[in-house]
């Protein structure tokens, strides 16, 4: 990929971001589900990037593949869910609340620090044209 400006490289990495941020709150939207078996609950997922060059020097991100992550569901005995097995087991969702929400934090950090490099890269063009009159 050839010839990156500053807006390429920013806006890919925002994208990369907003994957991010809704795999994320995919993550804690399913926290709380549960499954009959441990195949079939729900895990955390997870964007997997990678490095796009421009040329030397130059460089952004993608999501190559979004995965699920390696957190084993937990067995609960819950024999008064309608889910529950012949024991009265179920699966909760393997999913770090916590951990969670730090990437949600972390991703929106990121994100904006994206969007303030575009609009210092926009601010510094704007100037540079206004020179020129």
């Amino acid at each position: 990929m050839a010839n990156m400006s500053i807006f390429d490289i920013s806006g890919r990495a925002m994208a990369a971001q907003l994957v991010r941020l809704n795999t994320t709150a995919s993550n804690l939207a399913n926290a709380n589900s549960v499954s009959t078996t441990k195949e079939g609950a729900f895990r955390a997922l997870k964007p997997v990037f990678k490095t796009v060059s421009g040329g030397e020097g130059v460089a952004t991100v993608q999501v190559s593949q979004v995965v699920s992550s390696n957190t084993d569901p937990t067995k609960r005995h819950d024999p008064g869910n309608p889910l529950a097995d012949q024991n009265g087991d179920v699966w909760d969702a393997g999913v770090d609340q916590a951990g969670e929400l730090v990437e949600m934090m972390e991703t929106a950090r990121q994100y904006q620090n994206n969007v303030q490099v575009l609009q210092t890269a926009k601010s510094l063009t704007l100037d540079t044209l206004r020179l020129e009159k």
